[in-house]
C-alpha cells in the first residue's frame, strides 16, 4: 500500500472512532511514520526500470546526501511471480560505476549482478531471467568490488518479493504495508556536523566492519506504524554493512518464524528472539490481537566492536500500534512441503578457510582498542575451543601472506589507517588467496549438489557467509545442528569462530566470465578480499 493510502486509512479510522485515543495522539506526535517501499510497476512493455540515483534524506533536521533506487534512499519492492519472465533495465545515474546483485535469487551467472557486471556512470544494463524457486523475500544491492560497503552505506538496497502458487493458497497476510510489512534495518554513521554519511575503509573497519550509531528502519529513525489487530506479517532484512542484529519485541510477545532466506518453512517456529546476520532475511508473524502497542527492538550482541554504548543496550527499531480493524490473514499450522536433506555420501566436498592477514588482524584490533577500549574486543583471541572439537587437520598454500609489517600510519584523529603502500584488496582471504576476479577458484557441475565446510577457526570473528546463484541447506552451524527456524532453504550461514557445513545446489550456469561469488557478507571483509569466484558448467 502506498504511503498516501495508508495515511488516508488511518485518518478514516480515526474519524470513525476505530483508533483509540492513545493511538490518535501518538500518530499525531513528531515521531516519523514508517516509510513503506512502493511496489515497482512494469512499463507498457512489461519491463521494470530501476534507477540508481543520488538524492538527499532528512535526519536530525538536516538534509544528508544519500543514494537510492528510484528514490533518494533504499528502493522499491519488486514483486515477481515464479515462472514468469522478468526484464529489468538498470540505469546508473550515480557519479561512479555500480552493479546490481539479485541476492537470494537463483539465476544464471550472466544476470546475477556480481562484480563483473559493471554499469558505468550514465550507462544502462538490461537483464532478463525467469525465476524458478519457491516464494521468498530476497533483495537487491550493489556489488561493485572494493566499493560495495561504501555504496550500501550510502543507502542502495531494495526488496524482491518472489511469489508462487503454493504460498498464494495459504491464509497469510497479504495487504502490503498494512498487515504484510517490510522492515529493512540499516545503521548509519554521520559526520560530526550531521551533514553527510561518514564512510572510510581504514584499518580498523577492514578488520571488524563499519558500524553506525544511528539505526534506521526503512530509512527512518524509530518510526511508528499502525497495523490491524490479528496476525501481522513482518519481512525482516538486515541491510547493515557489518552489524548483526538480535530482534525481539519489547513486551516479550513471541515471534513465529514462517520463512528464511530461500522461502517458507515446513511449519511456523515459535521463538522469543531472532538473531539476524548482515544480508539475512526472515519472515515472522506476530499476534497483535490484544491491541497493545509494542516495539520491535534489537537486543545486545556479542559481536566484536558491538559491546559498547550505545550498542550494549536494547535499541527500539519501530513502534507498532494495533488498530481496532482486523487483519486479513492467519497463522497456518502447516506451510509448505520441504524436501528432506539428502545424504552427503559420495558428494563433492570443499573446504573454505576464512582468514585475515596477520598484519590487518593485529593492527585492526589495536586500532579498535585505541579508539574504544578493551571492552570492544569481547573475547577476541581468548575464545576457548569447544571441548569436543579438534584442531583442523589440513594443509594449505599460504602464499601471498607475506606483507610489510611497518606499513601503518595514524590519521589526525588517532585512528590507524593504511599507509600508501598497503593493499586492502589483500587484507582478507579464503584458503590463503584474496579475491581475483579473473581467476575463479573452482568449478561445480550443473545439476549437482556439493558439501561445503566454511571455517572461521583461528580469528573468532563473525563471518556471515553468502553464496550467489544458489540456495542451500545448513548441515551444521558453528559445530551445532541448525536451529529449527534455520533448517529451510538459506543463502546465508553464520561462521563465528568455528566451522559450518552447508549442502549447496547448482541449478544454473555460471561461466568464468560471469562467475558466481561466495563471500563474507560483512561488506568490509568482502571488499578487502574475503571472496572467491566459482563456475557452474
Amino acid at each position: 500500500m502506498q504511503r498516501r493510502h495508508f495515511l488516508k486509512l488511518t485518518a478514516a479510522l480515526s474519524a470513525a472512532g476505530a483508533l483509540p485515543l492513545w493511538s490518535r495522539s501518538l500518530m499525531a506526535a513528531t515521531r516519523p511514520l514508517l516509510p513503506i517501499p512502493a511496489l515497482l510497476e512494469a512499463d507498457a512493455h512489461g519491463t521494470y526500470n530501476l534507477i540508481a540515483q543520488a538524492g538527499t534524506s532528512q535526519w536530525n533536521g538536516k538534509a544528508v546526501p544519500t543514494w537510492g533506487y528510484n528514490s533518494s534512499l533504499l528502493g522499491p519492492a519488486i514483486a515477481l511471480q515464479r515462472g514468469k519472465p522478468v526484464n529489468v533495465n538498470i540505469h546508473n545515474r550515480l557519479p561512479e560505476a555500480t552493479t546490481v546483485h539479485w541476492h537470494g535469487l537463483e539465476v544464471p551467472g550472466a544476470v546475477d549482478g556480481g562484480p563483473q557486471a559493471v554499469i558505468a556512470p550514465g550507462a544502462t544494463r538490461q537483464v532478463s531471467f525467469t525465476p524458478d524457486q519457491p516464494a521468498a523475500t530476497c533483495w537487491f544491492h550493489p556489488h561493485q568490488h572494493g566499493k560495495t560497503g561504501h555504496q550500501v552505506a550510502q543507502g542502495l538496497a531494495g526488496l524482491v518479493l518472489l511469489q508462487d502458487d503454493a504460498s498464494g493458497k495459504l491464509r497469510l497476510p497479504i495487504q502490503w504495508g498494512v498487515d504484510d510489512v517490510p522492515l529493512i534495518f540499516q545503521d548509519k554513521q554521520l559526520t560530526k556536523d550531521g551533514s553527510r554519511i561518514e564512510y572510510q575503509l581504514d584499518i580498523m573497519r577492514a578488520a571488524v566492519g563499519w558500524f553506525g550509531d544511528m539505526m534506521l528502519t526503512n530509512g527512518a529513525q524509530y518510526p511508528q506504524h499502525a497495523v490491524p489487530r490479528g496476525w501481522l506479517r513482518l519481512r525482516l532484512l538486515n541491510g547493515c554493512n557489518a552489524r548483526s542484529l538480535h530482534i525481539a519485541t519489547s513486551d516479550k510477545r513471541p515471534l513465529y518464524v514462517i520463512g528464511s532466506d530461500g522461502g517458507l518453512l515446513a511449519e511456523p517456529v515459535k521463538v522469543e528472539s531472532l538473531p539476524l546476520l548482515p544480508g539475512e532475511r526472515f519472515e515472522v508473524m506476530v499476534d497483535t490481537s490484544d491491541g497493545n502497542a509494542f516495539d520491535m527492538v534489537t537486543l545486545p550482541v556479542t559481536q566484536m566492536g558491538m559491546m559498547l554504548a550505545p550498542f550494549d543496550q536494547p535499541l527500539p527499531l519501530v513502534n507498532i500500534l494495533p488498530l481496532r480493524v482486523m487483519a486479513s490473514g492467519a497463522l497456518p499450522d502447516k506451510l509448505v512441503d520441504l524436501p528432506p536433506v539428502p545424504a552427503t555420501e559420495g558428494l563433492q566436498t570443499r573446504w573454505l578457510q576464512l582468514m585475515m592477514d596477520p598484519q590487518l588482524d593485529s593492527q585492526g584490533m589495536q586500532a579498535l582498542m585505541d579508539r574504544y577500549g578493551a571492552k570492544a574486543m569481547g573475547n577476541h583471541h581468548g575464545m576457548a575451543m569447544p571441548a569436543d572439537k579438534k584442531p583442523m587437520d589440513m594443509k594449505m598454500d599460504m602464499g601471498g601472506m607475506q606483507m610489510d609489517h611497518g606499513n601503518m600510519a595514524m590519521d589526525h584523529s588517532g585512528h590507524a589507517k593504511a599507509a600508501p603502500g598497503y593493499d586492502f584488496h589483500n587484507g582478507n582471504k579464503i584458503n590463503g588467496v584474496a579475491f581475483d576476479m579473473a581467476k575463479p577458484m573452482f568449478g561445480a557441475k550443473l545439476g549437482s549438489m556439493e558439501k561445503w565446510t566454511i571455517s572461521g577457526e583461528g580469528d573468532s570473528m563473525l563471518h556471515p557467509f553468502h553464496i550467489h546463484g544458489t540456495q542451500f541447506r545448513i548441515l551444521s552451524e558453528n559445530g551445532k545442528p541448525p536451529a529449527p527456524h534455520r533448517q529451510g532453504w538459506k543463502d546465508m550461514v553464520s561462521v563465528d569462530g568455528w566451522r559450518s557445513e552447508v549442502l549447496v545446489r547448482f541449478n544454473y550456469v555460471a561461466s568464468a566470465e560471469h562467475a558466481y561469488m561466495a563471500h563474507c557478507h560483512l561488506l568490509e571483509h568482502e571488499d578487502t578480499g574475503m571472496m572467491l569466484g566459482f563456475t557452474v558448467t
